[in-house]
Protein backbone atom coordinates (compact mmCIF):
# COMPACT_ATOMS: atom_id res chain seq x y z
CA UNK A 1 0.00 0.00 0.00
CA UNK A 2 1.25 3.29 -0.57
CA UNK A 3 0.93 5.86 1.72
CA UNK A 4 0.56 9.52 1.71
CA UNK A 5 2.40 11.32 4.81
CA UNK A 6 0.30 14.69 5.19
CA UNK A 7 2.07 15.87 7.82
CA UNK A 8 6.00 14.88 7.65
CA UNK A 9 8.41 14.42 10.46
CA UNK A 10 10.88 17.93 10.10
CA UNK A 11 6.87 19.84 9.82
CA UNK A 12 6.64 22.06 12.80
CA UNK A 13 3.82 21.90 15.42
CA UNK A 14 2.99 25.29 14.12
CA UNK A 15 2.94 24.80 10.60
CA UNK A 16 1.42 21.33 10.94
CA UNK A 17 -1.61 23.24 12.55
CA UNK A 18 -1.79 25.87 9.90
CA UNK A 19 -1.80 22.91 7.16
CA UNK A 20 -4.58 21.06 9.39
CA UNK A 21 -6.32 23.81 9.06
CA UNK A 22 -6.04 24.18 5.54
CA UNK A 23 -7.31 20.43 4.99
CA UNK A 24 -10.24 20.60 7.12
CA UNK A 25 -11.22 23.92 5.26
CA UNK A 26 -10.94 21.73 2.15
CA UNK A 27 -12.67 18.75 3.73
CA UNK A 28 -15.44 21.15 4.88
CA UNK A 29 -15.96 22.66 1.43
CA UNK A 30 -16.17 19.43 0.05
CA UNK A 31 -18.76 17.91 2.73
CA UNK A 32 -20.85 21.01 2.81
CA UNK A 33 -20.74 22.19 -1.05
CA UNK A 34 -18.76 25.19 0.06
CA UNK A 35 -22.07 27.38 0.28
CA UNK A 36 -22.39 30.28 3.15
CA UNK A 37 -25.67 28.67 3.91
CA UNK A 38 -24.28 25.25 4.53
CA UNK A 39 -21.35 26.57 6.60
CA UNK A 40 -23.81 28.34 8.90
CA UNK A 41 -26.95 25.10 9.27
CA UNK A 42 -23.42 23.54 10.14
CA UNK A 43 -22.92 25.58 13.17
CA UNK A 44 -26.48 25.02 14.39
CA UNK A 45 -26.11 21.01 13.53
CA UNK A 46 -26.99 18.10 15.82
CA UNK A 47 -25.07 15.15 14.74
CA UNK A 48 -27.64 11.73 16.28
CA UNK A 49 -26.66 8.89 17.12
CA UNK A 50 -26.05 7.61 13.25
CA UNK A 51 -23.94 10.87 12.36
CA UNK A 52 -21.91 9.90 15.23
CA UNK A 53 -20.98 6.47 14.50
CA UNK A 54 -20.30 7.70 10.98
CA UNK A 55 -17.84 9.73 11.86
CA UNK A 56 -15.85 6.77 13.58
CA UNK A 57 -15.90 5.23 10.05
CA UNK A 58 -15.28 7.98 8.26
CA UNK A 59 -12.16 8.90 10.63
CA UNK A 60 -11.00 5.02 10.52
CA UNK A 61 -11.13 5.14 6.16
CA UNK A 62 -9.23 8.14 6.64
CA UNK A 63 -6.69 6.12 8.84
CA UNK A 64 -6.40 3.21 6.62
CA UNK A 65 -6.02 5.63 3.41
CA UNK A 66 -3.22 8.19 5.11
CA UNK A 67 -5.62 11.01 3.79
CA UNK A 68 -6.93 13.07 6.78
CA UNK A 69 -8.42 15.38 3.85
CA UNK A 70 -10.84 12.50 3.53
CA UNK A 71 -12.78 13.20 7.22
CA UNK A 72 -13.34 17.05 8.32
CA UNK A 73 -10.31 18.24 10.99
CA UNK A 74 -11.61 21.00 12.97
CA UNK A 75 -8.32 23.38 13.30
CA UNK A 76 -6.42 22.62 16.12
CA UNK A 77 -7.72 19.20 16.39
CA UNK A 78 -6.19 17.68 18.94
CA UNK A 79 -4.62 13.73 18.71
CA UNK A 80 -3.50 11.74 21.35
CA UNK A 81 -2.74 7.60 20.62
CA UNK A 82 -1.25 5.95 23.65
CA UNK A 83 -1.48 8.59 25.73
CA UNK A 84 1.03 10.79 23.53
CA UNK A 85 0.19 13.91 21.61
CA UNK A 86 1.32 13.16 18.09
CA UNK A 87 0.50 15.21 14.63
CA UNK A 88 -2.41 13.67 12.78
CA UNK A 89 -0.88 11.42 10.31
CA UNK A 90 1.38 9.56 12.28
CA UNK A 91 1.01 6.45 14.79
CA UNK A 92 -1.44 4.60 14.12
CA UNK A 93 -1.82 6.58 10.32
CA UNK A 94 1.44 4.83 8.70
CA UNK A 95 0.61 1.27 9.86
CA UNK A 96 -3.52 0.74 10.25
CA UNK A 97 -4.90 -1.60 6.59
CA UNK A 98 -8.11 -2.56 7.64
CA UNK A 99 -10.83 -2.57 9.82
CA UNK A 100 -11.94 -5.68 11.64
CA UNK A 101 -15.30 -7.11 12.04
CA UNK A 102 -15.71 -6.37 16.14
CA UNK A 103 -17.68 -2.89 16.35
CA UNK A 104 -18.86 -1.50 19.56
CA UNK A 105 -19.87 2.23 19.88
CA UNK A 106 -21.57 4.25 23.02
CA UNK A 107 -22.81 7.17 21.37
CA UNK A 108 -23.32 10.58 23.33
CA UNK A 109 -25.15 12.81 21.29
CA UNK A 110 -25.82 15.92 23.71
CA UNK A 111 -22.26 15.97 23.88
CA UNK A 112 -20.88 15.22 20.78
CA UNK A 113 -18.79 12.58 21.80
CA UNK A 114 -18.22 8.88 20.02
CA UNK A 115 -16.46 5.85 21.73
CA UNK A 116 -15.81 2.76 20.25
CA UNK A 117 -14.11 -0.65 20.53
CA UNK A 118 -13.29 -2.09 17.72
CA UNK A 119 -11.08 -5.01 15.77
CA UNK A 120 -8.13 -3.32 13.09
CA UNK A 121 -5.45 -4.83 11.55
CA UNK A 122 -1.92 -2.92 10.87
CA UNK A 123 0.88 -3.77 8.56
CA UNK A 124 2.95 -7.30 8.54
CA UNK A 125 6.65 -8.00 7.63
CA UNK A 126 5.25 -9.88 4.83
CA UNK A 127 3.15 -7.14 2.39
CA UNK A 128 0.46 -9.21 1.94
CA UNK A 129 -0.41 -10.28 5.20
CA UNK A 130 -1.35 -8.34 8.07
CA UNK A 131 -1.37 -7.99 11.88
CA UNK A 132 -4.69 -7.92 14.34
CA UNK A 133 -4.65 -5.11 17.24
CA UNK A 134 -7.21 -3.49 18.62
CA UNK A 135 -8.63 -0.07 19.37
CA UNK A 136 -10.36 1.75 22.04
CA UNK A 137 -11.49 5.05 20.42
CA UNK A 138 -12.85 8.56 21.31
CA UNK A 139 -13.59 11.26 19.04
CA UNK A 140 -15.66 14.91 19.96
CA UNK A 141 -17.25 16.15 17.29
CA UNK A 142 -18.56 20.11 17.20
CA UNK A 143 -20.52 21.71 14.13
CA UNK A 144 -19.74 18.86 12.00
CA UNK A 145 -15.83 19.02 12.23
CA UNK A 146 -13.56 16.31 14.72
CA UNK A 147 -12.11 18.72 17.44
CA UNK A 148 -10.58 15.94 19.38
CA UNK A 149 -9.00 12.33 18.76
CA UNK A 150 -8.31 10.08 21.59
CA UNK A 151 -6.48 6.12 20.90
CA UNK A 152 -5.76 3.51 22.56
CA UNK A 153 -3.73 0.92 20.33
CA UNK A 154 -3.42 -2.06 21.78
CA UNK A 155 -1.23 -4.29 19.75
CA UNK A 156 -1.47 -7.77 21.57
CA UNK A 157 -2.54 -10.28 18.68
CA UNK A 158 -4.03 -13.13 20.64
CA UNK A 159 -6.14 -10.77 22.06
CA UNK A 160 -7.13 -8.81 18.86
CA UNK A 161 -7.76 -12.62 17.40
CA UNK A 162 -10.38 -13.58 20.37
CA UNK A 163 -12.08 -10.07 19.73
CA UNK A 164 -12.57 -10.18 16.44
CA UNK A 165 -13.79 -13.89 16.30
CA UNK A 166 -16.48 -12.75 18.90
CA UNK A 167 -17.50 -10.94 15.16
CA UNK A 168 -20.47 -8.57 17.15
CA UNK A 169 -20.87 -7.52 20.53
CA UNK A 170 -23.33 -8.37 23.16
CA UNK A 171 -26.88 -8.11 22.08
CA UNK A 172 -27.66 -6.10 25.57
CA UNK A 173 -25.20 -3.21 24.47
CA UNK A 174 -27.35 -2.38 21.58
CA UNK A 175 -30.66 -2.74 23.47
CA UNK A 176 -32.46 0.37 24.40
CA UNK A 177 -33.69 0.43 27.56
CA UNK A 178 -37.70 1.68 28.00
CA UNK A 179 -38.05 5.14 28.52
CA UNK A 180 -39.83 4.90 32.10
CA UNK A 181 -36.31 2.78 33.32
CA UNK A 182 -33.43 5.46 32.09
CA UNK A 183 -31.14 6.74 34.55
CA UNK A 184 -30.22 10.16 34.15
CA UNK A 185 -26.43 10.72 33.26
CA UNK A 186 -25.11 11.35 36.38
CA UNK A 187 -26.59 8.46 38.45
CA UNK A 188 -25.05 6.05 35.27
CA UNK A 189 -21.43 7.75 36.16
CA UNK A 190 -22.16 7.22 39.94
CA UNK A 191 -22.71 3.38 39.36
CA UNK A 192 -20.34 3.47 36.85
CA UNK A 193 -17.62 4.51 39.26
CA UNK A 194 -18.74 2.40 42.42
CA UNK A 195 -16.71 -0.34 40.58
CA UNK A 196 -13.16 1.40 40.49
CA UNK A 197 -13.98 2.60 44.11
CA UNK A 198 -15.11 -0.81 45.09
CA UNK A 199 -11.57 -3.01 43.58
CA UNK A 200 -9.55 -0.04 44.53
CA UNK A 201 -7.91 -1.52 48.00
CA UNK A 202 -10.47 -4.38 47.58
CA UNK A 203 -11.83 -4.83 51.41
CA UNK A 204 -15.15 -6.84 50.41
CA UNK A 205 -17.58 -4.54 52.78
CA UNK A 206 -17.71 -1.99 49.67
CA UNK A 207 -20.96 -0.81 47.55
CA UNK A 208 -20.84 -3.50 44.57
CA UNK A 209 -23.96 -2.48 42.23
CA UNK A 210 -23.83 -5.97 40.04
CA UNK A 211 -27.01 -7.33 38.91
CA UNK A 212 -27.29 -11.44 39.07
CA UNK A 213 -25.91 -12.10 35.37
CA UNK A 214 -22.87 -9.49 35.49
CA UNK A 215 -20.55 -10.53 33.30
CA UNK A 216 -16.70 -8.95 32.23
CA UNK A 217 -14.76 -9.34 29.56
CA UNK A 218 -11.33 -8.10 29.37
CA UNK A 219 -9.48 -8.17 25.95
CA UNK A 220 -11.37 -10.93 24.66
CA UNK A 221 -11.18 -12.91 27.59
CA UNK A 222 -14.24 -14.01 29.79
CA UNK A 223 -13.06 -12.65 33.13
CA UNK A 224 -16.04 -13.63 35.57
CA UNK A 225 -18.26 -16.70 35.52
CA UNK A 226 -15.38 -18.73 33.69
CA UNK A 227 -16.26 -22.20 33.50
CA UNK A 228 -14.12 -24.15 35.57
CA UNK A 229 -11.55 -26.70 33.45
CA UNK A 230 -11.97 -30.30 33.04
CA UNK A 231 -10.51 -32.03 36.14
CA UNK A 232 -10.49 -29.04 38.09
CA UNK A 233 -12.55 -27.73 41.00
CA UNK A 234 -14.08 -24.23 41.44
CA UNK A 235 -11.73 -21.68 43.44
CA UNK A 236 -13.88 -21.53 46.72
CA UNK A 237 -13.94 -17.99 47.36
CA UNK A 238 -13.59 -18.72 51.56
CA UNK A 239 -10.31 -20.68 51.31
CA UNK A 240 -8.19 -19.10 47.80
CA UNK A 241 -5.61 -16.80 48.01
CA UNK A 242 -6.14 -15.35 44.41
CA UNK A 243 -9.13 -14.40 43.40
CA UNK A 244 -10.44 -16.20 39.98
CA UNK A 245 -12.14 -16.02 36.40
CA UNK A 246 -14.64 -18.36 37.41
CA UNK A 247 -16.07 -16.04 40.30
CA UNK A 248 -18.94 -14.05 39.88
CA UNK A 249 -18.60 -10.44 39.67
CA UNK A 250 -19.84 -10.37 43.22
CA UNK A 251 -17.71 -12.59 44.21
CA UNK A 252 -15.30 -11.31 43.22
CA UNK A 253 -15.37 -8.21 44.78
CA UNK A 254 -16.75 -9.91 48.30
CA UNK A 255 -13.50 -11.74 48.38
CA UNK A 256 -11.08 -8.86 48.85
CA UNK A 257 -8.73 -10.50 47.12
CA UNK A 258 -8.46 -7.70 44.66
CA UNK A 259 -6.78 -5.54 47.32
CA UNK A 260 -3.66 -5.37 45.31
CA UNK A 261 -4.87 -2.75 42.55
CA UNK A 262 -4.05 -0.29 45.00
CA UNK A 263 -4.96 3.31 43.10
CA UNK A 264 -7.55 3.65 40.20
CA UNK A 265 -6.59 7.25 38.35
CA UNK A 266 -7.38 9.67 35.64
CA UNK A 267 -10.84 8.14 35.72
CA UNK A 268 -12.24 10.20 32.54
CA UNK A 269 -16.14 9.30 31.77
CA UNK A 270 -15.70 10.14 28.36
CA UNK A 271 -19.31 9.02 26.53
CA UNK A 272 -22.74 8.10 27.96
CA UNK A 273 -25.05 7.09 26.37
CA UNK A 274 -28.21 7.14 28.09
CA UNK A 275 -30.74 5.16 26.01
CA UNK A 276 -28.99 2.22 25.93
CA UNK A 277 -27.68 2.35 29.82
CA UNK A 278 -24.10 2.55 28.67
CA UNK A 279 -21.04 4.44 30.11
CA UNK A 280 -17.39 4.21 28.19
CA UNK A 281 -14.24 5.21 30.69
CA UNK A 282 -11.20 6.05 30.30
CA UNK A 283 -8.27 5.03 33.13
CA UNK A 284 -4.98 3.56 34.44
CA UNK A 285 -4.96 0.58 37.19
CA UNK A 286 -1.69 0.64 39.24
CA UNK A 287 -0.13 -2.03 41.37
CA UNK A 288 2.67 -0.68 43.04
CA UNK A 289 4.26 -3.56 44.95
CA UNK A 290 5.65 -3.36 47.41
CA UNK A 291 3.64 -3.39 51.16
CA UNK A 292 0.74 -3.06 48.73
CA UNK A 293 0.89 -6.48 48.14
CA UNK A 294 0.17 -7.33 51.75
CA UNK A 295 -3.18 -7.30 52.86
CA UNK A 296 -6.36 -8.88 55.16
CA UNK A 297 -8.84 -10.31 53.86
CA UNK A 298 -12.47 -9.78 55.17
CA UNK A 299 -12.50 -13.26 57.08
CA UNK A 300 -9.44 -12.19 58.85
CA UNK A 301 -6.72 -14.33 56.50
CA UNK A 302 -3.55 -12.47 55.82
CA UNK A 303 -2.27 -12.68 52.36
CA UNK A 304 0.27 -11.52 49.58
CA UNK A 305 -0.77 -11.22 46.14
CA UNK A 306 -0.43 -8.86 42.54
CA UNK A 307 2.71 -7.93 40.73
CA UNK A 308 5.55 -7.91 42.73
CA UNK A 309 7.13 -4.68 40.61
CA UNK A 310 5.18 -1.81 40.06
CA UNK A 311 2.53 -2.14 36.99
CA UNK A 312 0.06 0.28 35.31
CA UNK A 313 -2.58 -1.07 32.88
CA UNK A 314 -3.98 1.30 30.85
CA UNK A 315 -7.56 0.97 30.36
CA UNK A 316 -10.93 1.80 28.42
CA UNK A 317 -14.17 0.04 30.17
CA UNK A 318 -17.31 0.32 29.20
CA UNK A 319 -20.94 -0.47 31.59
CA UNK A 320 -24.18 -1.84 30.85
CA UNK A 321 -26.17 -0.70 33.63
CA UNK A 322 -29.83 -1.23 33.92
CA UNK A 323 -31.98 0.00 37.58
CA UNK A 324 -29.05 0.63 38.96
CA UNK A 325 -26.57 -2.30 38.87
CA UNK A 326 -23.96 -3.34 36.58
CA UNK A 327 -24.92 -5.79 33.98
CA UNK A 328 -22.33 -6.36 31.51
CA UNK A 329 -18.73 -4.83 31.85
CA UNK A 330 -16.15 -4.87 28.62
CA UNK A 331 -12.30 -3.08 28.89
CA UNK A 332 -9.64 -3.09 26.40
CA UNK A 333 -6.26 -2.76 27.74
CA UNK A 334 -2.64 -2.65 27.55
CA UNK A 335 0.72 -2.57 30.43
CA UNK A 336 2.03 1.13 29.86
CA UNK A 337 5.07 2.87 31.95
CA UNK A 338 4.33 2.48 35.42
CA UNK A 339 2.65 6.13 36.39
CA UNK A 340 1.54 7.45 33.33
CA UNK A 341 -1.32 9.69 32.27
CA UNK A 342 -3.79 9.91 29.55
CA UNK A 343 -2.49 12.98 27.59
CA UNK A 344 -5.90 14.75 28.36
CA UNK A 345 -5.19 15.69 32.29
CA UNK A 346 -3.07 17.67 34.30
CA UNK A 347 -0.72 15.84 36.54
CA UNK A 348 -2.86 16.61 39.63
CA UNK A 349 -5.47 15.20 37.36
CA UNK A 350 -3.92 12.07 36.15
CA UNK A 351 -2.46 11.02 39.49
CA UNK A 352 -6.43 11.42 41.83
CA UNK A 353 -8.87 8.50 42.31
CA UNK A 354 -11.36 10.80 41.84
CA UNK A 355 -14.07 10.43 39.26
CA UNK A 356 -14.80 13.28 35.97
CA UNK A 357 -17.53 13.53 34.10
CA UNK A 358 -15.29 15.20 31.01
CA UNK A 359 -18.33 14.42 28.34
CA UNK A 360 -19.65 17.73 28.55
CA UNK A 361 -16.46 19.80 28.40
Amino acid sequence: MTRARLWPAAMSWKKAVGARSAVAALSAVALFGGASAHAAAAADAVCNRACLEGYVDRYLDAVVADQPSMVPLAPGVRFTEDGQQLLIGDGLWNTMRAKGKYRLFVSDVPAGQVAFFGSIEEDHREPDQGTPALIALRLKVRNLQITEIEQIVIRDVNAAKRVNDLGAPNPLYLQTVPEKERMARADLITTANKYFTGMQQNDGKGDYPFADDCNRIENGNQSTNAPTPAGQTRPDPKTASNYSAQWSCLEQFKSGLLHFVNRIRDRRFVAVDEERGLVYVFGFFDHSGGATRAFTLPDGRSVTAGPVQPWTWEIAELFRIEKGKIRKIEALLQRSPYGMTSGWSTWSQGMSDHARDVTME
